[in-house]
């Protein structure tokens, strides 16, 4: 029988907890060296990794690109969490809270910084005037749909995708209570999608290329290999959405960029231009 655990009344970090990333996680905040980051020839410089909120970012600048946007042509270098990338001087200086994407717009030699996966959407669709309705009622919308989404997906990735999958032992009570949430979740996009071609009506948005490097590739079993413990072939309506994105072009190539595991023809971990893509396989 495992111990009870009963909580000090003042909680202090001692040791590493385990799990995949405990070597990087610590209770304090800033730059731990000195790192100056590399910047490309293009307009905007990522520094990111292909994870689902990085790939968020990567997935709309390709789509930007898709219609003739030269001004979005972008430099994405890879930032490896794993080995503390985002914790050097140079990233913590565009982030300082240390998480990936991050995205510098060189802006004519007035660099403006832009951090957190749903900001730097909500930017770049001003900046280009893409993917957001101008119509206050659409474009409410989407931001409501653009904030479920960064409200919802630390359920799914920090609660379920931790305990699931990362986590050094499994426990019941946490697993449970993350995968109801999860599929709780699952069952509001699931009704929402039953009404609409896309999650916010019928025009693609933002918050179809934000939500779907999560939800869509949970159920097209592509996160945290846990369809079937979900049983996300349930969500009919998100499969029927998650399959229509998926045969865009910008979509699959923005899933690849910053990518640096699976098949050596779906990884590229640095992109500099549309030429990287050569060679690369364009499916899911």
């Amino acid at each position: 029988m495992t111990e009870k655990y009963t909580p000090p009344k003042v909680w202090t970090y001692e040791q590493e907890n385990g799990g995949q990333f405990a070597s990087i996680n610590r209770p304090t905040s800033g730059a731990r060296f000195e790192k100056t980051l590399p910047v490309g020839e293009n307009p905007l410089q990522l520094y990111s990794l292909g994870t689902p909120n990085g790939v968020k970012v990567t997935i709309m600048l390709e789509e930007l690109l898709e219609l003739g946007i030269s001004e979005a042509e972008y430099d994405a270098f890879l930032i490896n969490i794993g080995e503390a990338d985002q914790f050097g001087s140079g990233f913590v200086e565009i982030n300082p809270n240390s998480k990936i994407p991050a995205l510098l717009d060189k802006n004519n030699g007035d660099p403006i910084r832009v951090f957190e996966s749903g900001s730097i959407l909500l930017y770049l669709a001003n900046k280009f005037n893409k993917f957001l309705p101008a119509d206050i009622s659409k474009k409410t919308e989407v931001m409501n749909w653009l904030f479920w989404q960064m409200g919802s997906a630390p359920y799914l990735g920090g609660g379920f995708g931790h305990f699931y999958s990362y986590a050094p032992e499994k426990f019941e009570y946490p697993i449970d209570r993350f995968a109801m949430e999860t599929k709780r979740q699952l069952d509001v996009l699931d009704k929402q999608l039953s009404k609409n071609q896309f999650i916010a009506g019928e025009e693609y948005s933002i918050a179809d290329i934000a939500i779907f490097p999560w939800y869509g590739a949970l159920v097209k079993g592509k996160l945290y290999d846990a369809a079937e413990f979900l049983s996300t072939h349930e969500y009919k309506n998100i499969i029927r959405w998650a399959d229509e994105l998926i045969e865009r072009k910008a979509v699959l190539r923005g899933r690849l960029v910053n990518r640096t595991w699976g098949d050596e023809d779906q990884r590229l971990a640095q992109r500099n231009s549309a030429k990287d893509f050569d060679g690369l396989r364009l499916d899911f």
